[in-house]
C-alpha cells in the first residue's frame, strides 16, 4: 500500500517552514482507496513568492486547522504505507519536522518518483513534475496546489509501476526509515577490512575516493565512521560503495602516507586542516630511519639526504639498506618535502623510532 502525497509550505529557512496545505491519496497499486486533503494554518506568515506560486495566502488559512489537529488523520492514512512523492526527501522532511515539534516520531519507508522516473523514463529534458507529466501526456489541474500535484503524482506512479516489468526497480529504490539496506551494505564493507594499522579509502559508485581515514586498527576506525550520526558521516555512509586500504606497519608511516594521500586526492569529506609547518632542520644532514614494516621480515625506511626528505618505502633485504643507490631506486620520492619534514621531525622528537643509521 502506498500513501502518495504533496505538501505546500510557507517557504523560509530550512526546517523552519510551516505546512499550508497537504493532500494524501492512499493507493493500492491500482486505484485510490482513501484520501485526505486539507489547508493547514501554519501559525506563521507565508513568503510572498510562495503566495504568487500557489495562490494560498494568509487570509485563506486563518480558520484552517492547525497541524496538531490533522496529525492523527495523517498518521492513520499513512500507517503501513510506503510514502511516495515527487522529491520525497522534501515532503518527508517537512512532515517529520512537524511531528518532531509535537514530540512524535513519524517513521515511514519512502519512494521518490523523481529517482524512479530517471531509471524508468529515460532521456527527459526535465524531471520536474510539471514538465515530466506534460511530456507524458498526464493531465494536471491546480498546479502548485497539493491536491493537483498529488493526483498527477498518482498517475505518474501508476505509469512507473507498469514500466517496472521485472517488479524489481521500484522495490530496490525503497528507502527504509531504519536504513536496513544501508546498514547491511556498511556491515559488508567493514567485514572486508582487516584489523591492521594503516589508512583506508572510501570510494563512491564511480570509484572516486570521497574520504580517507587512518588508525592503529582501521577496521575499528571504519566501524566508528559508519556508526556516527553527524550529517557529514551520513553522507559518507550513503555514498560509500567500496573500501580499499594500505597497511603501513607503524605510526610514522601512517601519518606520512595519510598526509600525502590527502594532498594528492583531496577527498570531498575530509576536513581541510591547515598544516603548521616548522622550518627547523634535522640534527643530522644524512641518515636513514628504520621502523617496523608491514610484515615480520620487512622494514619501513625513510631516507634523509642533505637535510631533506628524499623518500620512503619498504625493504626486506639488508643489502638494499646498505647500498644507497639501490635504496634510492626502491624508495618512493616525496614531493611536498616541507610537509614530510615537519611530520617526521615532530614524530622523532616525541616518539622513539626503531633505529636511525647516520650516513
Amino acid at each position: 500500500m502506498y500513501a502518495i502525497l504533496d505538501i505546500e509550505t510557507t517557504g523560509g529557512k530550512f526546517n523552519e517552514e510551516g505546512i499550508t496545505e497537504i493532500a494524501i491519496y492512499k493507493f493500492d497499486g491500482h486505484s485510490i482507496v482513501d484520501q485526505f486533503i486539507s489547508l493547514v494554518n501554519p501559525e506563521k506568515p507565508i513568503q510572498e513568492f510562495v503566495v504568487k506560486l500557489t495562490g494560498i495566502n494568509n487570509k485563506m488559512l486563518k480558520n484552517a486547522p492547525k497541524f496538531y489537529e490533522v496529525a492523527k488523520r495523517i498518521i492513520e492514512i499513512t500507517t503501513d504505507c510506503i510514502l511516495v512523492a515527487h522529491n520525497t526527501s522534501f515532503d518527508y522532511r517537512i512532515l517529520s519536522t512537524e511531528f518532531d515539534r509535537l514530540g512524535y516520531d513519524f517513521n515511514r519507508n519512502t519512494l521518490c518518483t523523481v529517482e524512479l522516473s530517471k531509471q524508468l523514463i529515460l532521456d527527459q529534458s526535465s524531471y520536474s513534475l510539471g514538465k515530466l507529466t506534460k511530456s507524458l501526456g498526464i493531465p494536471m489541474t491546480d498546479r502548485h496546489r497539493a491536491s493537483g500535484d498529488a493526483l498527477a503524482t498518482v498517475q505518474l506512479f501508476k505509469l512507473l509501476l507498469e514500466k517496472d516489468t521485472n517488479k524489481s526497480i521500484i522495490q530496490s529504490f525503497i528507502k527504509y526509515f531504519d536504513r536496513r539496506v544501508e546498514k547491511q551494505k556498511l556491515r559488508t564493507l567493514i567485514d572486508e577490512i582487516p584489523a591492521v594499522q594503516g589508512i583506508f579509502f572510501v570510494h563512491d559508485t564511480n570509484g572516486k575516493v570521497i574520504f580517507i581515514g587512518k588508525g592503529k586498527d582501521i577496521k575499528a576506525e571504519l566501524n566508528k565512521l559508519f556508526l556516527k550520526a553527524t550529517r557529514r558521516a551520513i553522507k559518507i555512509q550513503e555514498r560509500a560503495q567500496s573500501i580499499s586500504f594500505d597497511k603501513t606497519g607503524n605510526e610514522l608511516f601512517t601519518r606520512l602516507k595519510y598526509a600525502i594521500e590527502l594532498e594528492v586526492l583531496s577527498p570531498k569529506f575530509n576536513f581541510k586542516k591547515k598544516q603548521k609547518t616548522s622550518f627547523q632542520n634535522f640534527n643530522n644532514d644524512n641518515f636513514i630511519i628504520i621502523e617496523k614494516g608491514r610484515d615480520v621480515e620487512e622494514n619501513a625506511i625513510i631516507l634523509i639526504e642533505n637535510n631533506e626528505v628524499f623518500g620512503y618505502g619498504y625493504t626486506n633485504l639488508k643489502f638494499q639498506e646498505n647500498q644507497l643507490d639501490i635504496l634510492k631506486s626502491v624508495l618512493t620520492p616525496i614531493e611536498n618535502k616541507l610537509q614530510a619534514k615537519n611530520i617526521i621531525k615532530n614524530y622523532i622528537n616525541r616518539s622513539k623510532v626503531q633505529k636511525i643509521i647516520r650516513l
